[in-house]
């Protein structure tokens, strides 16, 4: 067993969070998403006030270990179902409905549940030399944890059907060239442009972001006429926040905005 699956961060107001299974490619173990929930609820007690998210080593996350399901002694047979309701599913709506922005820092390989969890995340920037593969149909199995949500969403349905049935990997620069992701950069820059990212969220207007983040997954599913009520609503109580005064005082007194995050 893995002492350390999860590695946890903190910096100058965002928390870098690793998946720390190298020798597996930070697949998914049990533990691993105890760990991993554990670090995402700590973060959002600790008032963090943005995320990134990255793993150990030379990959990303190549998706559940399989050696963790024939460890149970079931042959792997087990309810796959069970398996997303209890941990798959949690981690994903936890990611997406964190009150702050969360990046994803892809480091070589995102394969299956791997790839679905990094587009979780608001931002996604990727090595040049990174991939991404929606692995499923090579083991009989369907897209999971978002996976047929998002990739119709992001790159259209003829490129999420190749993706999800052909299993091929996606090279980093044509993930961003699809809007699959936000950018692809080189290898030795991706830390240091998510840690920049990051720093930016940290100083930033967080309440004002996280409403941003509420408007953009409604947009998913609402009718014009709906989405116009919600940016109503949610431009009204941004409107009230103190990083709005702040915002419009420090562009009055042309200087930068001392943003504090909080909603009131």
């Amino acid at each position: 067993m893995d002492e350390t699956p999860v590695l946890v961060d903190k910096r100058a107001g965002y928390v870098v969070v690793t998946l720390n299974r190298p020798q597996r490619l930070n697949s998914f173990t049990e533990a691993m998403h105890a760990a991993l929930i554990k670090a995402l609820n700590d973060v959002e007690a600790d008032g963090c006030r943005a995320l990134l998210l990255t793993g150990a080593g030379r990959g990303f996350c190549a998706g559940q270990d399989l050696n963790d399901r024939l460890a149970a002694g079931d042959g792997g047979k087990r309810d796959l179902g069970e398996s997303i309701s209890k941990f798959y599913n949690p981690l994903v709506r936890r990611l997406r409905g964190l009150p702050f922005p969360t990046v994803a820092a892809v480091n070589g390989v995102a394969a299956g549940a791997g790839a679905n969890i990094a587009l979780s995340c608001d931002i996604v920037l990727a090595a040049r030399s990174a991939n991404f593969v929606q692995a499923f149909a090579k083991i009989g199995l369907v897209p999971d944890s978002g996976g047929t949500w998002v990739l119709p969403r992001l790159v259209g349905a003829a490129r999420a059907r190749g993706l999800a049935m052909l299993a091929e990997p996606l090279p980093a620069e044509k993930a961003e060239s699809w809007g699959l992701i936000w950018k692809a950069v080189d290898d030795d820059k991706l830390m240091s442009e998510a840690e920049t990212i990051c720093a930016q969220f940290a100083s930033g207007p967080t309440f004002g972001l996280a409403q941003i983040k509420r408007a953009l997954d409604a947009a998913e599913s609402n009718e014009l006429s709906a989405q116009l009520d919600l940016e109503r609503d949610l431009q009204r109580e941004a409107g009230n926040s103190p990083d709005y005064a702040e915002g419009v005082k420090a562009f009055m007194e042309k200087r930068a905005p001392a943003f504090t995050g909080r909603r009131s």
